[in-house]
């Protein structure tokens, strides 16, 4: 089995709404995201997936939510923009990617909201 990780992030602002405490205020972070794909099958350069193409996957599902207030969009109308959910959207949106699908599968992906707070999102097999 092979594993490849890579990193990006992101700005945006968010409130999670309800919240008994001062994070139900407007407030931003500068989001780290990590994402783990795996797969057994190597192409015939010896790649899982071009780190490139996983790269550029990222940077796309990313650029629709830097720099806006989560609350707005479209995903996030029902539910709340947590570190929580934001990883399982990313999470979803990469495993569907074109870059991704029918390459490898995606392990997890966990986001940080501060250097010391980091929600993670997988699914059992």
């Amino acid at each position: 089995m092979f594993e490849l990780s890579i990193k990006d992030d992101f700005g945006a602002a968010h409130r999670i709404v309800n919240y008994p405490g001062k994070c139900n205020n407007l407030h931003g972070h500068n989001w780290i995201v990590e994402a783990v794909v795996y797969g057994k099958e190597l192409d015939e350069l010896g790649m899982l997936v071009d780190f490139k193409k996983l790269k550029k996957a990222l940077k796309e599902i990313l650029a629709e939510l830097d720099h806006h207030y989560l609350n707005e969009l479209p995903a996030f109308t029902e539910e709340n923009p947590s570190a929580e959910n934001l990883a399982a959207y990313i999470y979803h949106k990469l495993e569907q990617h074109e870059n991704i699908i029918n390459k490898c599968r995606v392990k997890f992906v966990k986001i940080w909201e501060t250097q010391n707070s980091a929600a993670l999102y997988y699914e059992e097999a």
